[in-house]
C-alpha cells in the first residue's frame, strides 16, 4: 500500500536497477505516482482497489516492463498492507491476490534471473491477515505452488 519512496531514493540514479512499486494513491507518504526516471515503474491505485483490478494493473504494467528490464535477480520489498482486514490502508486484496502476485514474481524470475528471488518483509498491520498473506506468499516461494512458466 505504501510506496517504496526511500527504496526510490536510493535507485532514482541507477538505471541498472528496475524498480516498480505499486502503492495506495493518494495515501502515505503522499508521493510516487509521478516518476522522472524510465527504470522507475509506478503503479498507482485507488482506495479500494480489490483483486481483480489489481491484477489487472499488475499485468498491464508492471509484468511487461519486468521482461522488457530482464532482471537478472529479482528483490521484492513484500507488503501486506494491502490486505482487506488491514486497519491503516484501503485496498481489499486476500491471500489469493498474494499468492498470483507472487507467481508472476516468480516466473518472471524463472524467465530472466534463474528463479533467483530474494524477499523482504515489508509491513501488514493486522497480525491475523498478515500472518495468512505471508505464508500464501512463501509456499510459492518454497515451491508448494507451481508458478506459470
Amino acid at each position: 500500500v505504501h510506496h517504496g519512496n526511500g527504496t526510490e531514493a536510493i535507485f532514482s540514479r541507477e538505471p541498472r536497477v528496475l524498480l516498480c512499486s505499486s502503492f495506495q494513491h493518494p495515501h502515505y507518504p503522499y508521493c510516487g505516482a509521478d516518476s522522472a526516471s524510465d527504470h522507475i515503474i509506478p503503479l498507482p491505485l485507488p482506495h479500494g482497489t480489490a483483486g481483480p483490478q489489481y491484477r489487472a494493473a499488475f499485468a498491464a504494467r508492471l509484468l511487461p516492463a519486468l521482461d522488457d528490464f530482464k532482471p537478472e535477480f529479482v528483490f521484492c520489498s513484500a507488503g501486506f498492507d494491502g490486505h482487506r482486514d488491514d486497519p491503516l490502508a484501503g485496498f481489499n486484496l486476500v491471500e489469493a491476490d498474494y499468492t498470483w502476485i507472487t507467481e508472476q514474481v516468480m516466473a518472471v524470475a524463472n524467465r530472466h534471473a534463474n528463479g533467483r528471488v530474494v524477499s523482504f518483509l515489508e509491513g501488514g498491520y493486522n497480525l491475523h491477515a498478515l500472518g495468512r498473506s505471508a505464508a500464501a506468499h512463501i509456499r510459492v516461494l518454497a515451491g508448494f505452488n507451481t508458478p506459470a512458466a
